[in-house]
């Protein structure tokens, strides 16, 4: 039987992953990518269809030349309607946008043309089973794609969805574009197309976990992917131990002046606090919480994970950008994400976070120079107002970063 792959989006995620994947499989007769920057539609298609995909090994950077692509403009009326009939036919479907409010946006939204064509599948009887990737980096992005879906199809829903499934993802993969021309030519990357003056750059790891798939007697074509019947123990393992982690680095690889996360892993002392905060702190914690769920909630199971994202953070191909990393601080020091969120953990589990504490008060410095012991629970206190923090562990926590900005931390 004969598949075709669709996807949203044509940026690292859906090029160096979703797409590439597909393409790498070789059990789709077709493959289309919806983007709505003509340009990026324009040079794609002057390619022939072809883009480049960088991968960064632990050895070199290989290229990977992705062909046979339709790339279609959705806010274009031809294309969208092109669109809408791959959607037909699709057995496999990824969105990988910004972030899920783009579900929703524009005036031919990626919730309506995925409704129009799962409606027009159903008129036609076309009765193989449909699954639909989410690769927002939202824990929810399945649930909140699939309500917009059913908002459109209004009471044909459940009849039209009958045989499709919403998926939601834990993506591991440190991806990114390069824009900066003096990096291209230096680490003499491949531009996505000829025409395009920015080049994707991923690393080789593609062990993505996804929500376990229901329908029956369906085959995936991208069939490296590993699926979980509760994704949410490993939503938290990301934030908490992976993004955690690399949003520690960076926060104190900026304030040590290095400017690669190769860099500030060559640092033994940084890397070895790294290690210790992803073991000792974020791994007791989650082991704690999730111990018999998996494999990876053991002792061993999460020294392995922690080993091997340590290597693949300090790999010098990727050249992940510090400045990347500690994009967007306020973000990163909410109540319920990567740095306060993984000290909240800890705190749970009878573990006291001193080294997360430190990326904490180097967020915290990055975010206002001016910041001291005196001012930094103020400034908490406001990024946390809308988050219906407990007054017992704001206390904790913010007594803990002050020690950190005091030079009172251990």
């Amino acid at each position: 039987m004969s598949k075709t792959f669709v996807g949203f989006g044509f940026g690292a995620i859906q090029g160096g992953l979703f797409l590439y994947e597909a393409f790498r499989s070789g059990n789709f007769d077709r493959l289309v990518v919806a983007e709505v920057m003509p340009n990026v539609v324009d040079a794609v298609r002057s390619a022939g269809g072809v883009y480049n995909v960088n991968i960064a090994l632990s050895s070199g950077v290989e290229c990977q030349a992705v062909n046979g692509v339709e790339i279609l403009n959705s806010t274009v009326d031809g294309d969208a309607d092109k669109l809408i009939e791959a959607i037909v036919e699709a057995s496999e479907i990824a969105t990988a946008l910004p972030s899920v409010d783009f579900f929703n946006k524009g005036n031919r939204t990626v919730a309506q043309l995925i409704a129009e064509g799962l409606r027009l599948r159903h008129e036609r009887a076309v009765d193989k089973g449909c699954v639909v990737y989410t690769g927002e980096n939202n824990n929810y992005a399945a649930e909140v794609l699939r309500e917009y879906v059913v908002a459109e199809l209004g009471d044909d829903a459940e009849v039209v969805l009958r045989n499709v499934q919403f998926l939601n993802t834990v993506i591991g993969k440190m991806s990114g574009i390069v824009a900066d021309a003096e990096q291209i030519e230096c680490s003499d990357l491949e531009l996505i197309a000829p025409e395009l003056d920015r080049a994707f750059l991923v690393e080789e790891f593609n062990k993505i976990l996804i929500s376990l798939i229901e329908l029956p007697d369906f085959e995936r074509g991208i069939d490296v992917f590993v699926e979980k019947a509760d994704l949410h123990p490993f939503e938290e393992a990301k934030l908490y131990g992976h993004n955690a982690t690399h949003a520690l680095v960076g926060y104190l690889a900026y304030q040590k002046g290095y400017k690669t996360m190769s860099e500030a892993l060559a640092d033994v002392e940084l890397r070895d606090m790294a290690r210790d905060a992803f073991l000792y702190e974020s791994g007791t914690s989650l082991i704690a919480k999730y111990a018999g769920i998996d494999s990876l909630f053991t002792v061993d199971g999460f020294k392995e994970y922690v080993d091997d994202l340590i290597v693949r953070m300090a790999n010098p191909h990727l050249e992940d950008l510090v400045e990347r990393i500690i994009r967007d601080p306020e973000r990163k020091l909410g109540w319920d994400d990567r740095l306060i969120g993984t000290m909240r953990l800890a705190l749970a589990a009878g573990v006291e976070p001193l080294r997360f504490a430190k990326g904490a008060a180097a967020a915290l410095r990055f975010l206002n120079s001016d910041t001291t012991p005196d001012n930094a629970g103020e400034v908490l206190l406001k990024l946390w107002q809308n988050n219906g923090n407990i007054k017992g562990e704001t206390y904790k926590i913010i007594k803990l970063v002050e020690n950190i900005l005091a030079n009172r931390g251990k």
